[in-house]
């Protein structure tokens, strides 16, 4: 570079570099996918939260007591948010356990995503 080039000039030339090589390592870069679910005994490899559930990490096996079956609903515990049966956003259990994809921060920080539930009890 030489001392007659504006500085602005020069602060750009390195930052141009930088958003090159940000680009060139996306591009290159594996896919996202959504995080796994460990395994359980109905599933030993276990099984791959969909990407509409979660980002990475939103999703979780619960604890016992943590989703409670109820005449209204699914209702979650630590935050009280009643689920309906018939929503949308739950969804079948492939490890016949319960799961909870649930927001992290923000506004919406422990709303519902979605909510993996294993076969009614009769």
């Amino acid at each position: 570079m030489s001392a007659a080039m504006p500085r602005s000039a020069r602060a750009v030339q390195p930052a141009g570099r930088l958003m090159f090589s940000l680009l060139a390592v996306a591009m290159f870069a594996p896919a996202a996918f959504a995080h796994d679910a460990k395994p359980t005994a109905a599933k030993p490899q276990g099984w791959s939260y969909p990407f509409a559930c979660c980002a990475n990490y939103d999703c979780r096996a619960t604890h016992t007591g943590e989703v409670l079956e109820k005449p209204e609903g699914y209702v979650i515990a630590g935050t009280g948010e009643v689920v309906p049966m018939t929503d949308k956003r739950v969804k079948d259990s492939p490890d016949g356990e319960f799961h909870w994809c649930a927001h992290q921060a923000g506004l919406d920080a422990g709303k519902t995503i979605c909510l993996f539930v294993p076969p009614r009890s009769f």
